[in-house]
């Protein structure tokens, strides 16, 4: 059994065929999907998919839909989980992407209220973090989170690994570890703790190598596994058991 830990089922990609693309994560494979919201406007159908008996849902406010969020969508989160609570395993999408240096600094304010918030409510928070993965290990030092949270598609060192780990956190192996190229996470990937992954795809973004271009489905999780499992000199059944595991004590799904 594999978990999908991160992905965009309810994105408009899908509309056309959601169904065949759950079916075709099933047939190799994949049991559970978690989808995190990323815009107010999207969490009513972020919802209406935790609905689903194989679907946990998250609810956050992503920094790269910066002019899509509006004031009050912080305290509309914070009543959406007075309303919702049961239904909702983390906070996020949320975090920093230092990619977008313009709203730099309205993207710290956003993303410190939502790690308040998840501390408060004993969640787990869901973390997008590109080329700011130092800066994003001292905030959450400094905030030292009681349920710990996951780096979404980690692409880092082994050594910013750790310091995540030693938080509390877990990182995301996704589509980027597939890549040739990427040298320094696959040497992150060897170094990790059975327990200090999950799996996922970001779909129907972060294509796999060898389908640039072409939409991303959760069941590509089935190849990251496969290749996280060369990298770790384990077998897939491994890689896949121990993801699955820590998937499900991260999100409790």
């Amino acid at each position: 059994m594999l978990i999908d830990a991160h992905c965009h089922l309810d994105f408009p990609d899908f509309d056309a065929d959601r169904e065949a693309v759950v079916e075709r994560a099933r047939a190799v494979g994949v049991a559970h999907f978690v989808v995190p919201g990323t815009t107010r406007a999207r969490w009513p159908n972020v919802l209406a998919l935790g609905e689903r008996g194989d679907v946990s849902v998250c609810l956050g406010l992503h920094p790269y839909f910066m002019d899509e969020h509006r004031e009050g969508d912080l305290a509309a989160l914070e009543a959406a989980l007075d309303v919702v609570a049961p239904r909702v395993v983390g906070i996020g999408e949320c975090g920093i992407d230092a990619r977008f240096a313009e709203t730099l600094d309205d993207q710290w304010a956003l993303f410190d209220v939502q790690l308040r918030l998840a501390k408060s409510r004993e969640l787990p928070v869901v973390i997008h973090c590109v080329r700011a993965n130092d800066q994003v290990a001292k905030r959450l030092r400094q905030l030292a989170l009681p349920a710990g949270g996951l780096i979404h598609a980690f692409a880092g060192s082994p050594e910013q690994a750790s310091k995540f780990l030693d938080l509390g956190f877990v990182v995301g192996l996704g589509g980027a570890v597939t890549f040739e190229r990427a040298k320094r996470l696959q040497r992150a990937v060897e170094s990790l703790p059975d327990d200090g992954y999950v799996l996922e795809t970001d779909s129907p973004d972060m294509p796999l190598a060898g389908h640039r271009g072409e939409r991303n489905e959760p069941a590509g999780v089935a190849e990251v596994c496969r290749v996280v499992a060369r990298l770790r000199g384990q077998d897939t059944d491994r890689v896949a058991t121990d993801s699955t595991d820590t998937a499900r004590r991260l999100f409790n799904c």
